[in-house]
């Protein structure tokens, strides 16, 4: 097994430094990416009250289970800089960045796609833009138990046969 390389440095003193290497931290993501492909439509007419989502990693109806109910957040830079909730206290705070909120509430064909309901609706020009979908609340401990465990029913005795 071979050795790590020694790094020698030189520090304001005039003595050779050993530098320690950085320890790499796994990146930690809460959320998964996806994608605005539009509103949900018909032939003729759009409702951008629905927003559908293409999210990384989904190919099948199966998999989008796991992510109803989940928030999606889009983020979009705009010119004026605006105070947040605690600007006043502290108005270095002021960012030029928005955020609108979501929360995917079904799927949309069998290739993946969800269906997306975000407050205020999502603009035209978040088409092909990036969604972040987080990846709470957690559905782990309120799922179904597995339908193929039944619970034992008591037979009552029949007092009348005797």
């Amino acid at each position: 097994m071979a050795r790590p390389k020694k790094i020698y440095t030189k520090k304001g003193d005039g003595k050779v430094h050993e530098k320690k290497p950085k320890s790499k931290k796994p990146n930690v993501r809460l959320f998964q990416p996806g994608v605005m492909l539009g509103y949900r439509r018909a032939k003729k007419s759009t409702n951008p009250h629905h927003s559908l989502i293409a999210i990384k990693g989904v190919t099948s109806r199966k998999d989008t289970r796991f992510y109803m109910g989940k928030r999606c957040l889009y983020l979009f830079k705009a010119t004026k800089k605006v105070a947040g909730p605690k600007c006043r206290q502290q108005p270095h705070l002021k960012s030029n960045v928005r955020r609108i909120w979501g929360r995917i509430r079904a799927p949309h064909g069998k290739s993946g796609v969800v269906k997306a309901v975000f407050k205020p609706n999502l603009p035209g020009q978040a088409m092909g833009k990036k969604i972040r979908v987080y990846l709470y609340p957690s559905s782990i401990l309120f799922c179904p138990p597995p339908r193929n465990v039944a619970k034992k029913k008591k037979k009552k005795k029949n007092s009348a046969l005797i």
